[in-house]
């Protein structure tokens, strides 16, 4: 395979604040960069998949589904090779969608696939589901990354906005050399398991947990399962009954270790 056929692009729908953690989850050297109004692109200096048994977009995939696995928002992956091009959206626990095109641009893809596309996008239903509708038809002018350009083109309307010269199809050493010199660009590369810990704490903490876990709403949370807890042992145990007993001690437990965590967190932000 040649390598400079071969390339890829993660676009995240949210800040890049927001998908720096979950990135460095996945433990491989990328680029991160903002992509227009709520949009981030990560862009891979490595090249795994001349290195296994694994082509391009399975790869890319698996990134893809790891991001959105636990976060609120989706995560489109476009991949291209020698034969074929394509894209894959993944949207937290549910079923990844995609689409592929032959290289000569011909559609390999289902309808239904793009109708679904569009939806978990939260596009409209009719005109934005017309426009994408060219991408699924025969166009001898357009082979696979041109279609792929096309889609990046027709998501400008959501707010993405990649940066000049991060043009889905260019070879893989391009992209890296252009990400690089973005305004706003960051490297991220996984620095042992502290640093993994921290991120996926992170991760956890933006997701819809994150506020009973840190914050007023969790410190709240935790003094209330104290002192519900506290009086509960106390009671149970004049009355011996060791399954009240047990139902006090727990929440006296989930209470300490509550308080623990947010002020271990608390201290974590100030290193």
């Amino acid at each position: 395979m040649n390598a400079t056929s071969v390339g890829a692009l993660l676009l995240c729908r949210a800040e890049p604040a927001v998908v720096r953690p979950a990135a460095h989850l996945l433990r491989e050297r990328l680029l991160l960069a903002p992509a227009g109004a709520g949009w981030t692109v990560l862009v891979p200096e490595g090249k795994p998949w001349l290195h296994g048994d694994h082509p391009v977009d399975r790869v890319v995939v698996s990134w893809a589904t790891a991001l959105a696995v636990g976060s609120n928002w989706p995560v489109l992956a476009l991949w291209w090779d020698a034969g074929r091009a394509g894209y894959t959206l993944a949207a937290g626990f549910r079923r990844t969608v995609g689409y592929v095109w032959l290289a000569d641009g011909t559609p390999g893809g289902e309808d239904e696939a793009m109708r679904t596309f569009a939806a978990r996008l939260g596009l409209d239903p009719v005109l934005d589901l017309q426009a994408l509708e060219p991408l699924t038809h025969q166009d001898p002018e357009a082979d696979s990354r041109t279609r792929l350009r096309a889609l990046a083109a027709f998501l400008t309307r959501t707010g993405l906005m990649l940066p000049a010269g991060l043009t889905p199809g260019e070879p893989a050493d391009r992209l890296r050399e252009v990400a690089r010199i973005q305004p706003g660009a960051e490297q991220l590369e996984w620095a042992g398991w502290r640093d993994s810990v921290r991120a996926e704490l992170d991760v956890v903490e933006d997701g819809p947990l994150g506020p009973w876990l840190r914050g007023p709403k969790a410190r709240l949370l935790a003094t209330a399962q104290l002192a519900t807890g506290v009086p509960l042992v106390l009671w149970a145990a004049r009355r011996r009954s060791a399954g009240w007993v047990f139902a006090g001690t727990l929440l006296v437990t989930h209470g300490v270790l509550g308080l623990a965590y947010d002020r271990f967190r608390a201290q974590e932000a100030q290193e």
